[in-house]
């Protein structure tokens, strides 16, 4: 190869090395200023990251904020629901009593209306008792009348009729003699009988050997109606209790009575 296209050659060679080159060149300064506006938008974009990051804090701060109020306001809020519950306990309570109030008011009420009957009618049973212990009196009067008239009779004293007020028993307030042998088949009557008291007086005393605690079969004709016990005793005569109550339905003045054998 001759020198003129060797150096044709370097020429081409040389051109190619330039053009290459200058498209380096180019494409360097394309990426450089491509990085440097990358750099610009990167760094903008972390001031904006920043930014960013200072409100995110601030949001933060602001959701922390009212994360504590919100806490407050439900404290709050449960504080009050909880006083408006024991209210509404209280209300209901007080309602309750005031209900049980009016039931018991009514029931006083009752059982007032029902005291101001009873003492009605414990008035009206007080009135009937008096007037009945009136009778009772008079009756008491007549009897203590006749047992004179016999102790005229007599000429003993069985004293005064008594009512005690366990059973309507009768007692005679005086002293006794001293009771004779008993006798054997002691036999009498009946003088007095007061089927009020339950008791009747029989002509055997204690000198005929009554003592107290004797009984004595009643008999109307041969039969025998019942038992009399004696209480008190007299020298010429005895007061005596009915033993059985079928007796103070049958018993007459008058009556035998006989000794019971032990």
């Amino acid at each position: 190869m001759d020198s003129k296209a060797k150096v044709i050659i370097l020429i081409v060679v040389i051109l190619i090395s330039l053009g290459m080159a200058g498209g380096v060149f180019y494409f360097y300064q394309q990426e450089h200023s491509r990085n440097i506006s990358l750099q610009g938008k990167l760094d903008e974009l972390t001031s904006k990251q920043k930014l960013t990051e200072g409100k995110l804090q601030e949001a933060q701060k602001s959701v922390a904020t009212l994360e504590d109020k919100l806490k407050a306001a439900t404290d709050q809020l449960n504080t009050l629901t909880s006083q408006l519950q024991q209210e509404k306990t209280s209300k209901e309570d007080a309602l309750a009593k005031m209900e049980q109030m009016r039931t018991d008011f009514n029931q006083q009420k009752g059982l007032r209306s029902d005291l101001e009957d009873k003492l009605t009618k414990a008035q009206d049973t007080l009135k009937t008792v008096q007037a009945k212990l009136g009778a009772i009196e008079s009756e008491k009067a007549k009897l203590e009348a006749k047992i004179k008239e016999l102790e005229a009779k007599s000429n003993v004293e069985l004293g005064k009729i008594i009512v005690s007020p366990e059973g309507n028993q009768v007692k005679a307030a005086t002293t006794t003699s001293s009771p004779s042998a008993p006798a054997q088949n002691l036999e009498g009557k009946v003088l007095v009988l007061n089927k009020e008291y339950n008791f009747a007086v029989i002509n055997l005393g204690s000198k005929d050997g009554v003592a107290i605690g004797d009984q004595f079969q009643v008999y109307q004709g041969n039969k025998t109606i019942g038992d009399l016990k004696i209480e008190k005793v007299q020298e010429t005569m005895s007061a005596a209790g009915f033993v059985t109550e079928a007796l103070k339905e049958r018993i007459k003045e008058g009556d035998k009575v006989a000794k019971k054998t032990k």
